[in-house]
């Protein structure tokens, strides 16, 4: 799904840590556009600029200078709670290590991001429900993470992601910590709720075949965008 409309934008960012004989470019005017509806997965080696990247669309992290767009909003000009209201509202996390509570069932699990939106406990429920149907995990709500496998666990984790319906998806290494089999059940899944469901998906990852899924693979190298590459499902 793509509807051709903006809604990540980068115009010549720039993020600067240290001073003087320490400064360091993480990101060196760079720009970039995302559509909605787009599975994109961003690629570079360690200190490249994709994780500080990753942090700057999840309005975890403020610029040096240049222009952030979120769905037309100037991300630059917010202050920290607004930025916190954007990710609270409009975004998905999805992380390497689940980030779940161990004591707690995968329904409360998924609940929790509705808690912070004061949603009512019932509405609360139904819509963890529908959240852990939609990753295939309805006969396992009231299971605790110690009762799931990885591959469940980052299923509760998407579920957790995608239950407050956001604009964007931000998925930050999901398949890190699975095996194979599993990092390819994920990566389907993934690829379903962006064909079936239209979330925009921004993946970081260093794995060449988990990149093959998504549509378009933009590389980081040493602050800059090396190459876009257009790819299609595998």
């Amino acid at each position: 799904m793509n509807d051709d409309k903006t809604i990540i934008e980068f115009k010549d960012i720039v993020k600067i840590y240290g001073k003087a004989e320490a400064k360091t470019y993480a990101l060196n005017k760079v720009s970039l556009s995302i559509k909605k509806g787009e599975f994109v997965s961003i690629m570079g080696a360690s200190g490249s600029g994709k994780s500080t990247s990753m942090n700057m669309i999840g309005c975890l992290d403020f610029a040096t200078s240049g222009e952030y767009l979120f769905d037309g909003i100037n991300v630059e000009k917010l202050n920290r709670n607004q930025m916190a209201l954007i990710r609270r509202n409009y975004l998905g996390f999805v992380f390497q290590g689940f980030n779940l509570l161990g004591r707690t069932s995968a329904l409360e699990n998924v609940e929790l991001p509705l808690i912070y939106r004061k949603v009512s406990t019932k509405k609360r429920k139904e819509l963890a429900i529908e959240a852990l149907n939609k990753v295939g995990l309805g006969s396992v709500v009231h299971h605790t993470p110690a009762q799931l496998s990885g591959g469940q666990q980052q299923r509760v984790a998407i579920a957790r992601a995608i239950v407050t319906n956001p604009l964007v998806l931000l998925a930050d290494e999901p398949t890190g910590n699975l095996d194979s089999i599993k990092s390819v059940e994920i990566m389907d899944l993934l690829k379903h709720l962006n064909e079936e469901l239209g979330i925009t998906i921004i993946m970081v990852t260093h794995e060449e075949e988990m990149a093959k899924y998504s549509n378009r693979v933009i590389y980081f190298r040493d602050g800059h965008i090396e190459q876009t590459l257009k790819k299609g499902y595998k």
